[in-house]
């Protein structure tokens, strides 16, 4: 069963929210479960750009020290997608909370620096891919904002849903959210898994729940459903978006969201 194999748990903390312009501060893979040992890898990176203050606020990590103990971008970038890239050739799902996100920038932080992409390293190796939001948005589709400043599909929401220990100190820290990912997957796994009699009562308390969904697949078949799950998604959310801003649109690509090569003439003299 998918819940029980072998996951590489994958997160960064980041300069910004645009995969196409910010860069990596910190990340992590955690290589845990399937039986074998725990394998880890942590990186700080200089990001050769000034850390915004908002980012900052986020994850900790200051201009400063970035450039005083990071690494240089371009070796973490290549270092962190090869250890992916071992991980997914032995046939390791990545798993991480909103892991598109994740993904999308690692690929755009490869290609500026002209390093062979995730994609380029697999070859003709499959990428499956676990996402934690994707997979809670199908399965709780009605769960309401535990409060004004807390959304619906957090990652500390899902802990807090999943049963799964929360450290307000630890959180948006990279290593740590990976891993809370990593347990979050395997307890919506577990649900799916389990007699619906035996589920925790804050589980049964929601409306229309579909864990069903996701038992008995494959890891190839859990992958291709939540491409469609995360295009339904995107959909939903365009069409609230647009009750106010009738242009808004909502990226519904998964796992990675299409490079798009730079106009060469752009801004370029007429």
């Amino acid at each position: 069963m998918w819940h029980l194999s072998r996951l590489a748990a994958f997160d960064l903390e980041t300069t910004g929210v645009d995969t196409e312009t910010d860069r990596i501060v910190t990340a992590a893979v955690h290589g845990l479960g399937g039986s074998e040992s725990r394998e880890s890898r942590e990186w700080l990176a200089d990001p050769r750009i000034e850390i915004p203050a908002e980012a900052t606020a986020v994850h900790g990590i200051t201009t400063e020290q970035a450039r005083k103990d990071g690494d240089p971008a371009d070796q973490v970038a290549d270092q962190v997608a090869e250890f992916l890239a071992v991980q997914v050739r032995d046939g390791v799902p990545v798993v991480g909370h909103n892991v598109s996100y994740d993904l999308t920038l690692l690929d755009r932080e490869l290609r500026r620096y002209t390093l062979p992409t995730l994609a380029e390293r697999l070859g003709d190796r499959p990428l499956h891919v676990i996402d934690t939001r994707v997979l809670d948005q199908h399965a709780v589709p009605y769960r309401k904002r535990p409060s004004e400043t807390q959304g619906a599909r957090q990652l500390v929401t899902l802990a807090q849903f999943y049963g799964v220990p929360w450290d307000d100190e630890s959180a948006h820290g990279c290593s740590y959210d990976a891993y809370v990912a990593a347990v979050i997957a395997f307890r919506i796994g577990d649900l799916a898994h389990r007699r619906r009699r035996d589920w925790p009562e804050r589980v049964l308390a929601e409306r229309r729940l579909r864990f069903n969904a996701f038992r008995d697949l494959t890891l190839a078949e859990l992958h291709e459903r939540q491409i469609e799950w995360a295009a339904e998604q995107a959909a939903g959310l365009q069409n609230h978006f647009r009750k106010t801003d009738p242009a808004a649109v909502v990226d519904g690509s998964w796992p990675l969201r299409p490079w798009v090569e730079p106009n060469a003439t752009e801004g370029a003299p007429a």
